[in-house]
């Protein structure tokens, strides 16, 4: 194609040192570079943040709780019935990988020195501790039996040093009632997932003993997580528990109802959404300041080629086809500073991912260094879109060209 020839020629000598464009030609370059390098960053940071904070949201809960009714509104939560049957009918859940009952019990853990207001959550042999493993300071972490009282106590790092625990510490843990109960515990394991409010508030047990501090029958718990293998699949999970097993009773006259994660912990998701917006406004600005570098570079380039164009209208050239040869120029230019912006992101991303260079105050941000990622179709689209917007931008300007007319052009210089 005639256009795109004569745009290939011009490009490859764009970097004649007679040129006055040069200068421009690589700060356009630089400013695309620079935008898609920023953009890219800011995605992937944003991206991998979101999933590092939502994933340790569900290591302490699930992607959806079914609970007594009666609970939603309560203080603590109301007893209610999972016997085998339940639980058989909650693990054909769409996309279940597990199911868990739990009890939970508000209590007081107490040193000589101190003590701290947690909450006891106990778990049995269905648990999923590999979050827990992942997380791991000291200790080790084995399954807490279903109907065995153990004794041991897993807690977090934070609440260990406030308590000055070790694994094998001894503790005891009070429980207020119309009586006083108390508990003696030894720490078997302790955690520490940054996440501040989790840590300092939640411990772990064997499910049996807080199921007999709260009360509990036999299959009486204060409610069954249930984890996905898939986050996507939540709204047909979800949707198949509200039509099987909403508003069922148990064997006490108690009625089931579910809440997904969104539910449980809104202000924590309302949060990660309030990031996107903060993603798109950096979006905006490094699409307009690519944008703009390429508007002035080529303006400067049509007027530094006036005599080239001048020249190929009096042999024939329509305007039409002379925009398309600066078009075509513009986008080489575009295309290298995107391949560029590509390298410089994609290195960076690795080296933080490899070495973790820039770090976080993990009481703040919930995390000890910049967390990182790729999605490959978030990059695809952003460079995709912004080599669109960059192009369409240019067209106007490109229309200068109509106003170079061919008698005056050829003796311009």
């Amino acid at each position: 194609m005639f256009t795109w020839f004569i745009a290939s020629r011009l490009f490859r000598h764009s970097d004649d040192v007679k040129r006055v464009s040069k200068p421009a030609i690589r700060i356009a370059t630089l400013g695309v570079a620079v935008g898609v390098a920023i953009m890219l960053l800011s995605t992937g940071i944003v991206l991998a943040f979101q999933s590092e904070i939502r994933n340790k949201v569900l290591g302490f809960g699930s992607h959806i709780q079914v609970i007594n009714y009666d609970s939603q509104n309560a203080e603590q939560y109301k007893p209610i019935v999972f016997n085998p049957e339940t639980l058989t009918l909650l693990d054909s859940v769409p996309g279940a990988k597990t199911v868990s009952p739990f009890c939970i019990k508000p209590g007081m853990l107490k040193t000589d020195n101190t003590f701290r207001g947690v909450m006891f959550k106990g778990v049995g042999e269905r648990y999923d501790y590999s979050f827990f493993r992942k997380h791991l300071v000291e200790g080790e972490i084995t399954a807490f039996p279903d109907t065995t009282a153990t004794g041991r106590l897993m807690i977090s790092q934070s609440l260990a040093r406030q308590l000055s625990l070790q694994v094998g510490s001894d503790v005891y843990a009070y429980f207020f009632e119309d009586k006083v109960k108390a508990r003696k515990f030894r720490v078997s394991a302790i955690f520490c997932t940054n996440l501040t409010d989790f840590d300092n508030k939640i411990v772990f047990t064997d499910v049996l003993t807080v199921q007999k501090i709260l009360g509990f029958d036999t299959y009486q718990y204060s409610g069954t997580e249930i984890w996905l293998d898939d986050f996507s699949r939540l709204p047909e999970a979800s949707s198949y528990i509200i039509d099987k097993v909403n508003k069922t009773q148990d064997d006490y006259g108690a009625y089931y109802a579910s809440m997904t994660i969104f539910e449980m912990y809104p202000q924590i998701f309302a949060w990660l959404q309030l990031l996107d917006l903060d993603v798109w406004v950096i979006l905006i600005l490094m699409v307009c300041v690519a944008g703009v570098t390429m508007i002035s570079g080529l303006l400067i380039i049509i007027l530094e080629r006036t005599n080239f164009i001048g020249v190929l209208k009096a042999l024939g050239a329509s305007n039409s086809r002379m925009r398309h040869i600066f078009l075509y120029f513009s986008f080489f230019i575009i295309l290298r500073g995107m391949i560029y912006g590509n390298i410089l992101a994609f290195a960076l991303i690795l080296i933080q991912q490899q070495w973790h260079l820039v770090h976080l105050d993990p009481t703040v941000y919930y995390v000890d260094a910049v967390p990182v990622t790729v999605d490959w179709f978030f990059f695809a689209l952003i460079n995709i879109v912004t080599l669109v917007i960059c192009l369409l931008a240019l067209v106007i300007p490109s229309y200068l060209i109509s106003n170079i007319h061919p008698a005056k052009s050829i003796r311009f210089e």
